[in-house]
């Protein structure tokens, strides 16, 4: 049993009991009689735990009120596996979080998990540093602006926004009920009711140029309903109306291709020449076109003809950027 475990177990046999015999204790445990006594020892000087020795009863207990300080033992419901989780999960945040907008909320919480990870046989910084992520092509959110929409979408209150829409270079304000926050390829989206249009919208966090809370009622839409409009096609900007891509990968890339989650719902069949066919839905081009361009000549769009002429237009269009 990990010493973790062991404190927590301590601390419920002793609260559970109220008083708890030395031996009775250590049969528990099923250890050593100094190792025990290293365990109340740390429990009294880490934690400031008020655990007594009572002659009277014969056992430990817990002191009177106020003896000791305040005690607690926050985190003990996570073993030492969940501790290093938790400590790789912060890593991939500090990797993630290029704008500063959890960590400041977050670094009490991971304050407290070095505390008990340094009491293990790894230091919790050892472990943080063999950790990494190298993200790439992020898009900063201000910080202002992420607790802003954060605080509207847990109150469950409105939002107006300043909204530079990039596909038509164009500045709007918007009134929005958020639904649902989504982290996208190194991207934060609001999920929002757009009350301009009276419909569901995505938007980035990162075009938003001001945002202010509104002391309104959000407009509550079914997350059922939100999955069904904006989560069924591909990419973040989905479309309602779904199209099938049939997509032929070479057998250069269908080793790639084969192991990679394009959609939830994709299909794909690996071809006698080594190649690898791949079905996905789509409601919006955008994204799905930038995915099969890097594959550049190793895949050929197949259906529908509308995805493959607009692909075909965009590779004529590098081709005359080169001569």
């Amino acid at each position: 049993m990990a010493q973790m475990d062991r404190i927590y177990r301590i601390d419920h046999l002793i609260r559970e009991r109220k008083v708890v015999p030395f031996e009775e204790l250590r049969r528990d445990l099923e250890v050593s009689r100094a190792t025990l006594k290293r365990d109340i020892m740390f429990m009294r000087d880490r934690f400031n735990a008020p655990i007594v020795y009572d002659r009277d009863r014969g056992g430990y207990c817990l002191g009177p009120a106020g003896y000791g300080g305040q005690y607690a033992l926050p985190g003990l419901w996570f073993n030492d596996r969940e501790v290093l989780a938790l400590l790789t999960m912060h890593r991939m945040l500090v990797d993630l979080d290029t704008g500063g907008i959890l960590g400041p909320h977050i670094q009490p919480l991971v304050e407290r998990l070095k505390s008990l990870m340094d009491t293990a046989s790894h230091s919790a910084d050892e472990i943080m540093k063999r950790v990494r992520l190298i993200p790439a092509h992020n898009r900063p959110v201000a910080p202002s602006c992420f607790e802003v929409v954060g605080s509207a979408l847990v109150s469950r209150k409105r939002l107006e926004i300043a909204y530079y829409t990039r596909s038509r270079n164009a500045r709007s304000v918007r009134e929005l009920s958020p639904q649902r926050l989504v982290h996208y390829r190194n991207a934060w989206y609001l999920d929002a009711w757009c009350h301009r249009s009276n419909s569901l919208r995505v938007f980035a966090l990162d075009a938003t140029e001001q945002a202010r809370l509104i002391e309104r009622r959000a407009h509550d839409v079914s997350l059922a309903e939100v999955d069904r409009q904006l989560g069924s096609g591909y990419g973040i900007y989905r479309g309602r109306k779904l199209t099938w891509a049939r997509l032929r990968f070479s057998a250069d890339a269908a080793r790639w291709v084969r192991a990679e989650i394009w959609h939830p719902d994709q299909k794909g069949i690996d071809l006698d020449d080594g190649g690898y066919e791949l079905r996905v839905p789509y409601g919006a081009t955008p994204e799905l076109e930038m995915d099969i361009l890097r594959h550049g000549e190793h895949v050929e769009v197949v259906e529908p003809e509308s995805l493959r002429r607009s692909i075909a237009a965009r590779l004529e269009r590098a081709r005359a950027a080169y001569r």
